[in-house]
């Protein structure tokens, strides 16, 4: 016994120092150990969604279903509705194009960050997430010390700060306070049925999930991410980014697995996105005769990269692997969307549905392909206007104008008070909602811009857009980029050297905003570049411009 065991450990030693040299010193063990630390995933098995009455209620009016979808890193230009969609509009995408011009579409509707979760505290809450500290993307420090330390030739490197990880709470305990009222509980408040699916990563202790913050169900994963499907399935396509720190982590840390209601991880059925949208569609025909609100939070298309072998070959004309798989998800994603909007219509609710449609952030520069964002500069982990600028469209049938464009800015948090509005439910008056109910200004009964201004934060990074201005002020680089997106939409001509009193003018606004905001509820530990102007994958020149982005 003892021999067999001083056998295991020396042969866990060599395969350790192995890894030490080929992945990469301590990232290479890093890598080798996170796999035997992942949760054991059981058995896939049916789920068993409540059931609602068999008939609707007689005499009381229907109350308007409310549905939220939301993309993960979703480029601008991943959709086709303005003319893009990816591969140089290879694929395109009818089913989400169909909602915009069903309804009313937001070329400015903007993300409450530019990275996932705190985005999704801003959709959740109504509210700048910053308010209540959740500043930060919960990040394992396991994770944040791989990425900070990534070695690479570019000129600028990643900055870790060793000496605040005593302050970071575990990962799983980094989550929403409960303190906030998030959108299911206040219409669970007001009598929906609450149901959410996919990707949560708002905290994993039992007091931050779904379940604790006003969903009556909730089938998904409360990490940042997930497989697809098993990377060794003989039907999935996988493209592994072996130059992103962040890709080679999600690679060793993540299972495929699904929890309902905080029960044990299982397996799900099939590709993440067809899964999710299977029971999104049982979901609904379960509720169909009560109103209801769902949250379907599809992981695509973030990293890992992972396709169906069907629908990778679909789209021989793509040759570059990377971007075909990438693209193969898009063309997954948009199919998904229209069995949810035929659903609707097979129940007779598409006309008594409100369906949002968005993405939690821009297209990340990680993923290594170009054009995700176009027109607009810059990425995910940016508030350069292809980092929070996103898809952003509503749909209400006889409700809500079809075919319409409503122009003024727009944010995330304004879903909050539009589906409370929709609803009939009274936002909380004990706190500073920052959202606005957008109805009255689709329906015509009120004109001009819902939002005179509106703010952005991640460490020493501070952004303002006020009217047609924006003033980004980064620490590293130690600069102001101030622009007018009116004339300059891409961010492409810094105003700041000549223009110091609207610099001023803004500088000032962003301080009584920073009067307004609280401590993160954890430090950054990592401060990492971003190149504004070419994907992870492509090498940096000296003269790039770059931002660092605080987690």
């Amino acid at each position: 016994m003892i021999k067999k065991l001083a056998i295991g450990i020396a042969a866990f030693v060599a395969l350790g120092t192995v890894a030490f040299f080929a992945l990469g010193g301590r990232d290479g063990i890093t890598l080798l150990v996170i796999p035997w630390l992942a949760p054991h995933v059981g058995p896939n098995h049916d789920v068993a969604w409540a059931q609602g009455p068999t008939a609707p209620p007689a005499g009381a009016p229907a109350r308007p279903n409310i549905i939220v979808i939301l993309a993960d890193d979703l480029g601008f230009n991943d959709v086709s509705f303005y003319g893009g969609g990816t591969a140089h509009g290879a694929v395109k995408t009818p089913n989400i194009d169909q909602i915009g011009r069903d309804g009313v579409n937001f070329p400015a509707g903007y993300a409450g960050n530019a990275t996932c979760a705190p985005s999704r505290a801003a959709i959740m809450t109504g509210r700048y997430p910053t308010r209540f500290g959740f500043e930060f993307t919960p990040t394992p420090v396991e994770f944040s010390r791989l990425v900070g330390h990534f070695d690479s030739e570019a000129p600028q490197h990643p900055i870790y700060h060793a000496e605040r990880e005593a302050s970071v709470p575990p990962f799983e305990e980094q989550g929403l306070p409960v303190s906030e009222i998030t959108i299911g509980k206040l219409l669970q408040g007001a009598g929906y049925h609450t149901i959410h699916l996919g990707k949560w990563h708002l905290g994993e202790t039992p007091q931050y999930r779904p379940e604790a913050h006003g969903f009556d169900e909730s089938l998904g994963f409360y990490s940042g991410a997930s497989l697809f499907m098993d990377k060794n399935d003989p039907d999935v396509v996988n493209a592994k980014q072996d130059f992103d720190p962040i890709d080679r982590f999600l690679w060793a840390a993540l299972p495929y697995g699904v929890r309902y209601n905080g029960s044990d991880m299982f397996r799900p059925k099939g590709h993440m996105t067809d899964y999710l949208t299977d029971e999104a569609i049982k979901a609904i025909a379960a509720n169909r005769n009560r109103p209801f609100f769902m949250y379907l939070a599809y992981n695509a298309p973030h990293t890992p990269l992972q396709a169906t072998r069907e629908d990778y070959d679909a789209l021989p004309q793509i040759e570059d692997h990377t971007l075909r798989v990438y693209a193969a998800m898009i063309r997954s994603l948009d199919r998904n969307v229209g069995r949810v909007l035929e659903a609707l219509k097979a129940q007779g609710l598409d006309r008594n549905t409100l369906v949002v449609f968005t993405s939690d952030n821009g297209g990340a520069h990680y993923v290594g392909l170009d054009d995700l964002n176009r027109p607009y500069r810059g990425w995910k982990a940016t508030f350069f206007e292809g980092g929070v600028r996103v898809p952003f469209f509503m749909r209400w049938p006889g409700v809500l104008p079809a075919g319409a464009t409503f122009a003024a800015p727009i944010s995330h948090f304004d879903i909050f008070a539009t589906a409370a509005s929709a609803a009939g439910a009274a936002l909380p008056a004990d706190r500073t909602i920052d959202g606005v109910d957008l109805l009255p200004f689709l329906t015509g009964s009120r004109s001009g811009r819902p939002h005179d201004r509106l703010f952005w934060r991640s460490g020493p990074y501070w952004v303002v857009q006020a009217g047609d201005w924006k003033l980004q002020v980064t620490q590293t680089p130690n600069q102001d980029w101030l622009y007018d997106l009116k004339d300059d939409p891409a961010e492409r001509q810094n105003l700041a050297p000549a223009q110091p009193a609207k610099v001023a003018e803004l500088k000032a606004m962003i301080a009584g905003f920073e009067k307004e905001q609280v401590a993160p509820l954890w430090p950054a530990l990592i401060e990492a570049p971003v190149a504004l102007d070419h994907p992870l994958n492509q090498p940096w020149q000296a003269d790039d411009a770059y931002i660092y982005w605080s987690n």
